[in-house]
């Protein structure tokens, strides 16, 4: 991945142009509506804001490899901070320090060559940094010679590195494919694809509760409509996703349509059991980074192994 590379990349090319096209639809759109006297100043927020992040994501990509892995591994560590602001956990510095040196670690072991393969990101290391990491994080209490309330600080930390780090770093590690764009820019347009399908189907449609006490506005017709959207995109995409089998395509639709409503409620769960609303107001009309990449987390580590076991990195 360089400057080169993306100019003259035709999957790049295509899901740049796919994205401005859908800017300037979405902006249509919204301006249409606004004139005919309808309510979408959340929208408007909204659309002002991917106004920023659209080109932004654009660029790390054009910038390469290392600027992705940069990116992702700044927003899993922005995102865990939002977390452990939101319980508690950000008091703790030993606790904290832990799981910033494991994301940092996590980053480290992306960027580096596998020793043995010469392969670009350490694959071997990444997968097993969650056993350091979670010992050192339990070595926090004995460190400190402490007991009282440690179990909750560790199980806090332990998750946070795991979900917010771990698993969301595996998006940095697909920068060191040889599909490296196809991937990405795909898992990143189907991912929002899916919340977006969600969110309309579920206000057309949407009468049955999907999980009431979890988070009340979604719907199992949201729901549906996702799913039927992340399963028509790999088709679209076809040409872009290399060598992929029909059933490979149903699969990874699968994944996107699925996954990404889990990991968007599982971070419902964890606003709701603490009573905030979003996590942050880093990013305008979205909330926090927390809010706007709770499905891409869940959906990385997923995606990125399922691709990985039918035709490697």
């Amino acid at each position: 991945m360089n400057v080169n590379s993306a100019l003259s990349s035709p999957v790049f090319q295509l899901f740049s142009a796919t994205a401005g096209t859908l800017m300037l639809v979405a902006g249509a759109a919204l301006g249409t509506l606004k004139l005919f006297g309808r309510h979408v100043d959340h929208a408007l927020e909204s659309y002002k804001s991917w106004l920023i992040m659209v080109p932004l994501i654009l660029l790390t990509m054009l910038l390469g490899r290392v600027a992705v892995i940069v990116a992702v591994m700044l927003l899993a560590a922005f995102g865990f901070r939002e977390f452990a602001r939101a319980t508690g956990l950000y008091r703790d510095w030993l606790y904290t320090g832990s799981v910033l040196a494991g994301i940092v670690a996590l980053g480290a072991a992306t960027f580096v060559p596998d020793p043995r393969l010469g392969s670009p990101g350490w694959y071997g290391l990444y997968m097993a940094m969650p056993v350091f990491v979670i010992a050192a994080i339990l070595l926090a209490p004995v460190l400190k010679n402490r007991s009282d309330g440690q179990l909750q600080r560790m199980a806090l930390a332990i998750f946070a590195f795991v979900y917010f780090g771990w698993m969301f770093m595996h998006l940095g590690f697909l920068a060191n494919s040889t599909h490296a764009y196809a991937y990405l820019l795909f898992l990143l347009l189907a991912v929002e694809a899916n919340d977006i399908a969600a969110y309309i189907s579920g206000k057309l449609f949407g009468h049955r509760p999907l999980r009431r006490a979890i988070s009340p506005n979604k719907t199992v017709e949201g729901g549906l409509g996702a799913l039927a959207v992340s399963l028509a995109l790999p088709w679209l995409f076809w040409p872009a996703l290399p060598n992929f089998t029909w059933a490979q395509l149903v699969l990874i639709g699968v994944v996107v349509g699925v996954g990404g409503q889990l990991g968007d409620l599982i971070i419902s769960t964890i606003k709701r059991d603490i009573g905030v609303k979003d996590m942050g107001t880093a990013i305008r009309g979205h909330g926090g980074i927390l809010d706007r990449i709770d499905s891409l987390i869940f959906v990385a580590p997923l995606f990125f192994h399922t691709v990985r076991w039918f035709h490697g990195l």
